[in-house]
């Protein structure tokens, strides 16, 4: 692997930011949880509409 690819493979990527968003989620109280998974729903939209100029 060359160190473009190096570097790409170490920056965090939408899946992995999620996935964390989603495990602070599961630690906060009950009442917080649909705000934070609508906020999650929307940058998931958005980057997906985002790909390929959709």
């Amino acid at each position: 692997m060359n160190q473009e690819n190096e570097d790409l493979a170490s920056e965090p990527t939408i899946v992995d930011a999620v996935k964390s968003e989603l495990s602070e989620i599961d630690g906060t109280d009950v009442s917080e949880h649909a705000q934070r998974y609508e906020a999650l729903h929307t940058k998931l939209q958005e980057t997906l509409s985002g790909i390929d100029g959709l």
